[in-house]
């Protein structure tokens, strides 16, 4: 795990967020939910102004690939 992550390391953040929230799925999180949650991860240091939704939607696939993982 790095010291601290952006909102281009998605990978990263979804293993943040399924480690957060096991009993989630990502899909029913809203993005203005996403995004909170995102920057309140430990580690997290990207501006929260910088995101977009293609960011945060790439970071939701990433969260449930991570998720699906995890229930397989």
């Amino acid at each position: 795990m790095p010291a601290t992550f952006d909102w281009d390391d998605t990978e990263e953040i979804g293993i943040q967020l399924a480690d957060a929230h096991p009993d989630t799925d990502p899909l029913t999180v809203r993005f203005t939910d996403l995004h909170k949650w995102v920057t309140s991860l430990i580690g997290f240091t990207g501006d929260p102004k910088q995101s977009n939704e293609g960011k945060l939607e790439a970071i939701q696939m990433a969260w449930l690939e991570e998720h699906n993982d995890r229930k397989a």
